[in-house]
């Protein structure tokens, strides 16, 4: 009986230690269903969640700067040409009620060849909420078969930027840049540092400071859709005006991961999302599985170890309380994630997680294919995005726990 209590009481303090409140009663919400708790499973292995820094792009970024034009998030968001945010899209998104929308204009909200996965908010970047110059954008990720890019959204204006998301290189002594091709399940935006999941790697690092204007720069053009990187003495983005290089990466120390998940080993990055009000502010990642396959799993990073270059540890790791997970995040001791059910209508499940197991969780029907989670403290709201094309929208729901 000793070394169980013993047990327990080391548990507590690592969890408290990792920033992990404990648990509290879930706040009853209409139109839900409860559910027992998830069942437990063995904890998992700190070590196999390891992150690496990978290959320094300093050399070509160095570089990129004497041909390329930079922009401030501020001059981009006020930069002309922007898209328009419209309205009308929640109903065929299957948005719930008492929720927030914002639609894409019809070409992105219909295109099926981009489709929006990771979602962040300034309120994950800073404690004050507000970007140099006074922007409070949000953010989407993107991708398309071999191509990332990443939505600027001013809901001030209404309106919205894409930028391309590029991986600067060396052609021979000359720099250069290509395409990114990963699925960009999440995106979590720290201060000048935004991290893109890369699922069967770890993550990868941009820097806010390091946005290229092809439009201002005489090397540069917004021109030939068909080309990215250099041809020729001209930079070109697929015909987008602002491209953002890759300024780094975190490898998982132990691999990647296999194409599908298993449940244990590296942890396959299939979202991320930020959490400020724990004591030490932390990176969530999560790895979405198949239903009746292994359990996943989510852990969580210091984000101040990342900004070092030393292997990065995990501070705390737990099995999912279900299947499909396809963005999470937590606030405060409380839990979020979405589930997507395919042609049906997404589930939000809700607990908390005390130093054992989970709470009882507790499902509510939700949009159409809902993807990453960002808690946007200040307005008490969680952001995700419906992926779906047709039935696509940016969109949140109130959270009192969000704050």
């Amino acid at each position: 009986m000793q070394r169980t209590v013993n047990g327990v009481r080391r548990r507590r303090i690592a969890l408290l230690a990792a920033g992990v409140p404990l648990a509290a009663p879930v706040a009853a919400l209409p139109d839900v269903v409860h559910a027992a708790p998830a069942r437990a499973a063995a904890d998992p292995d700190l070590r196999d969640f390891d992150l690496r820094r990978g290959s320094d792009r300093t050399a070509p970024i160095r570089a990129l700067d004497k041909r390329l034009g930079r922009s401030s998030v501020d001059a981009l968001l006020g930069s002309s040409g922007q898209n328009r945010l419209r309205r009308g899209c929640g109903k065929a998104a299957g948005v719930p009620a008492h929720s927030l929308v914002y639609c894409f204009d019809k070409t992105d909200s219909n295109t099926r060849k981009w489709v929006p996965q990771g979602v962040t908010t300034v309120s994950d970047a800073v404690d004050g909420e507000r970007w140099a110059g006074g922007g409070r954008p949000i953010l989407v990720s993107w991708h398309d078969s071999g191509r990332v890019r990443l939505t600027f959204v001013n809901p001030g204006k209404r309106t919205y930027r894409h930028v391309l998301l590029v991986y600067p290189t060396m052609r021979g002594k000359r720099p250069t840049y290509t395409d990114i091709g990963i699925h960009a399940g999440g995106i979590a935006w720290y201060g000048d540092k935004l991290y893109v999941a890369d699922t069967r790697h770890g993550v990868r690092e941009f820097d806010m400071r390091q946005i290229y204007d092809l439009g201002k720069s005489k090397a540069g053009s917004t021109g030939r859709p068909g080309r990215v990187g250099l041809h020729g003495k001209t930079y070109y983005g697929h015909g987008y005006r602002y491209v953002m290089p890759q300024t780094g990466s975190w490898h998982s120390a132990h691999g990647r991961t296999g194409g599908t998940c298993r449940g244990s080993g590296p942890l396959r990055m299939s979202w991320i999302a930020v959490d400020r009000t724990a004591w030490n502010h932390v990176l969530i990642a999560g790895e979405w599985c198949r239903r009746k396959g292994p359990q996943g799993r989510v852990a969580t990073w210091p984000l101040r170890a990342l900004s070092g270059s030393r292997t990065v540890h995990a501070n705390w790791a737990a099995p999912l309380p279900g299947d499909r997970i396809q963005g999470g995040v937590r606030t405060n001791g409380q839990w979020w994630f979405t589930q997507g059910r395919g042609k049906k209508r997404g589930r939000l499940l809700m607990t908390r997680r005390d130093w054992w197991d989970w709470d009882r969780v507790t499902y509510r029907t939700i949009s159409h294919g809902p993807e990453d989670l960002s808690c946007y403290r200040g307005q008490h709201r969680i952001w995700t995005v419906a992926e779906y094309a047709r039935k696509r929208a940016l969109w949140s729901f109130p959270a009192d726990a969000c704050r």
